[in-house]
């Protein structure tokens, strides 16, 4: 059989069907087809092929001999030559000329995983990120600790600040009329968050608790409700209380409320934010050896990426992406205003990501077999052990892990890792 090498990383070939190939492929249609079939004189299912035939012709069972036997010659010749096909196969043919006893051809177009050509591969030249830890980033953590410990109080004396949380009672009206949904009791709003209408909050500022004031602000031109927008509107406010945010200092008494094993001074807390930092700092250095040494070779290496491929991991990406949505009960399209992004944009991200991921991916196992990089049983093991350690907390065991996960799957992986474990061992890294 003659393959024929197409553009983008696709092949043409054609199969022959041979006449015992169509009768095996008929003797499966009519099984399938009499069992939808009555005729008088026979139960459901039941009556000979002679029979059937006679009534209905041989001809009512091509349609489905067809596809039985297109499925299994097709299975057959990707198998038997080896094609590693990557998408659903275009099938070209005259069914006019399928006739039982003769043998009749198919033409097939199918995209195929890329033959990479590889190149620059070992010894990357990297430039390693910092790992060292400044004094401003330990104080900037140790502030985001105090932050995160921070209380809210009632403020006892004074008045209403930025920063301070208001609350209060308001009803809006427009012309002296009160509109939906412009009033509200006890409200709590952070001054200075900016979340209400523009001036809203700048008005409240210098009020004090048990005083009401009026504040006139204007909807702006883009306001979600239609009705309100650009209209003139007067807010009745009477506050209530006012909240202050204090931050604790930093002291031995406020270290041992961390309780933080064996932490129990500011001098030890410092030490153990600066241990943490840099533990921190080594971890993305690492994670930056690796990302770059893949980027690169990915980059070096040349071969066409079947758009079929692309398709196939973009939908795998959109699918996982609204699956997380789903689970933080956010609406998709609420999503990508939240990220300020049209859907033309999110594709066409997911496109780019789609491209990179597979390139990378394809790179890294042409590596492997390039190297002759294999998976030995102790680190197979050591991987199906690590996965059930996973999932201890659902009682899954390690026999039920290997019935779920192929070996074959595990080798993959263990020799895609050593592939990337031999590009980091190889880089020239300098710092």
């Amino acid at each position: 059989m003659i393959i024929d090498k197409l553009s983008g990383s696709r092949v043409h070939f054609e199969v022959t069907v041979t006449p015992d190939k169509f009768e095996h492929a008929l003797d499966h249609a009519f099984e399938e087809v009499i069992q939808k079939v009555e005729i008088k004189g026979f139960r459901k299912g039941k009556a000979p092929r002679n029979i059937y035939e006679a009534k209905y012709g041989v001809e009512s069972l091509y349609e489905e001999a067809i596809q039985h036997a297109l499925q299994d010659t097709y299975y057959e010749t990707v198998t038997e030559h080896q094609i590693n096909v990557v998408s659903q196969p275009k099938i070209d043919m005259d069914v006019a000329k399928v006739k039982r006893g003769t043998e009749f051809t198919y033409a097939v177009t199918v995209a195929v995983k890329p033959e990479v050509t590889l190149g620059e591969y070992l010894g990357l030249e990297i430039k390693a990120e910092s790992e060292d830890v400044t004094d401003a980033e330990i104080d900037s953590e140790i502030t985001k600790d105090l932050e995160r410990h921070a209380e809210m109080v009632l403020k006892e004396a004074g008045e209403l600040a930025d920063g301070n949380t208001a609350v209060f009672d308001f009803v809006g009206s427009i012309d002296g009329v009160p509109f939906p949904g412009g009033t509200a009791e006890n409200y709590e709003l952070v001054i200075g968050s900016n979340q209400f209408i523009p001036g809203f909050e700048a008005q409240m500022l210098g009020m004090t608790p048990e005083t009401e004031k009026d504040i006139l602000v204007t909807f702006p031109e883009d306001y979600h409700e239609k009705s309100l927008a650009n209209k003139e509107a007067t807010f009745h406010v009477n506050l209530h209380e006012i909240k202050e945010r204090v931050i604790p200092t930093l002291s031995d008494d406020f270290v041992k409320e961390l309780n933080l094993e064996g932490i129990t001074s500011v001098d030890l807390y410092k030490k153990d934010v600066y241990d943490r930092l840099k533990k921190a700092k080594i971890r993305t250095n690492e994670n930056h050896i690796r990302n770059t040494v893949v980027e690169k070779a990915a980059v070096n290496a040349t071969f066409d990426l079947p758009e079929e491929m692309i398709h196939e991991e973009v939908g795998r990406m959109d699918e996982n992406n609204k699956r997380q949505i789903k689970q933080y009960n956010l609406d998709f399209d609420l999503y990508l205003q939240y990220l300020n992004k049209t859907k033309e944009a999110y594709e066409q991200e997911l496109h780019e990501n789609a491209v990179k991921v597979l390139r990378q991916q394809l790179v890294i196992e042409a590596i492997g077999q390039a190297e002759k990089i294999e998976a030995d049983p102790n680190e197979i093991e050591q991987k199906y052990g690590e996965i059930a350690e996973q999932y201890q907390n659902q009682n899954i065991s390690l026999d039920q892990v290997k019935q779920a996960i192929p070996e074959s799957a595990i080798k993959d992986e263990v020799v895609y890792k050593k592939a990337i474990d031999l590009l980091v061992e190889k880089a020239k890294i300098t710092r």
